[in-house]
């Protein structure tokens, strides 16, 4: 999930105007959305956004799925 500020702070300083787009993310993989977006809302429009994902599903797939992490030396 991606979250942004939205709105406005005016007693906050560089808090004044805040715009963004907000969305919910899972790995492109087979059981999960094509494109990878379970949700998103539309650019600097105060909205709320809903997603359903299994995290069971999500906590396999992180282990053995088709679309892996890159997991270089340090």
């Amino acid at each position: 999930m991606i979250t942004g500020t939205v709105g406005n702070l005016p007693s906050v300083e560089n808090m004044d105007i805040q715009y963004a787009q907000s969305g919910i993310f899972t790995p492109s993989d087979f059981p999960f959305p094509r494109d990878g977006i379970v949700g998103e809302c539309s650019p600097n429009i105060e909205t709320v956004v809903v997603g359903d994902v299994d995290l069971e599903i999500l906590r396999r797939y992180k282990k053995s799925g088709n679309v892996m992490q890159f997991k270089g030396s340090a």
